[in-house]
């Protein structure tokens, strides 16, 4: 009799301890609700502002290409010029340094326009990777680059570097302008203008009479930015600084050369009136290559 009367009291306490809570169980559903409720706000949210930020985006991206082609039709009007300052005779030969170094000016503007028009370019297309990656976080809310910010370069943005340097070079400012085209060299070396860079450190030393220097920097621009837009310059610097340096048959070598390389340019009237005024013949028979840089 105790038997079954201890069994019925354990079966009694068990029902209590596991029978459900009503008030407790109404609560939990209630804040489910809630949270789904709250996700679906988020949800609306996130598409609304995918929406705003694509149409934002594709406009910006009509206003870049726009600019893009104003650019480029610059730079066609530069060549245009270029061309015909080529064909004019050599009557106007006092005139030529210049047109040249105006002429020379309109192709940096257009190289630092082409250099920010492709900064912005880049800025937007992180921009809109960066709000893909906020759309859509990685598993385990980890970021999606860790670390990455303690890589950005110390280096100020490549067009203020540049722009920076040619500044202070027009000014006169050669130490800053020196320490400007360098450190962009050093941090921005693959750049489109880096050559330009490497062709103004050369100036530099002209102007402060460092003609080996000089030669030096602009053996840099012709062997390692062959394709760069100062080549005709660089090789005629350095056909006169060698003749500053008592060089005489390789600064004419030099410029016979540019001659013939660039037969149509700016530089090479001028590489003419200087060929005429020593007295030797202008172009030389065959293109030559540039001289070592061991000059």
């Amino acid at each position: 009799m105790k038997k079954h009367s201890f069994t019925a009291l354990l079966a009694l306490l068990l029902l209590a301890v596991c029978a459900p809570r009503p008030a407790a169980a109404a609560d939990t559903k209630s804040q489910l609700i809630q949270i789904q409720t709250q996700l679906q706000i988020m949800q609306d949210n996130m598409a609304r502002m995918q929406q705003s930020f694509d149409e934002r985006m594709g406009s910006m991206k009509d206003l870049m290409t726009q600019q893009t082609d104003n650019v480029n039709k610059m730079g066609v009007a530069v060549q245009s010029l270029q061309k015909v300052l080529g064909q004019q005779s050599t009557d106007a030969s006092s005139k030529v340094d210049q047109i040249s170094g105006q002429v020379q000016a309109l192709h940096d503007a257009v190289d630092e326009l082409k250099a920010r028009l492709a900064k912005v370019s880049k800025q937007l297309d992180d921009i809109q990777t960066g709000q893909q990656n906020i759309a859509t976080p990685p598993t385990g809310g980890q970021p999606a680059n860790p670390g990455a910010a303690s890589n950005t370069p110390q280096a100020p943005p490549a067009d203020v570097l540049y722009n920076d340097g040619l500044r202070d070079y027009t000014a006169g400012k050669n130490d800053l302008a020196l320490q400007e085209f360098t450190q962009y060299l050093q941090a921005y070396g693959n750049t489109d203008l880096a050559g330009n860079a490497q062709f103004y450190l050369g100036e530099i030393a002209y102007r402060q009479g460092n003609f080996n220097g000089a030669v030096q920097a602009y053996n840099k621009v012709l062997d390692q930015y062959p394709g760069g837009n100062k080549g005709a310059a660089a090789q005629l610097k350095k056909g006169f600084a060698l003749l500053e340096l008592g060089q005489r048959d390789a600064g004419v070598q030099e410029l016979r050369s540019l001659v013939s390389r660039y037969p149509k340019s700016p530089e090479a009237l001028q590489a003419r009136e200087r060929l005429n005024k020593l007295g030797v013949a202008g172009a030389a028979s065959r293109p030559s290559r540039p001289s070592p840089s061991h000059h």
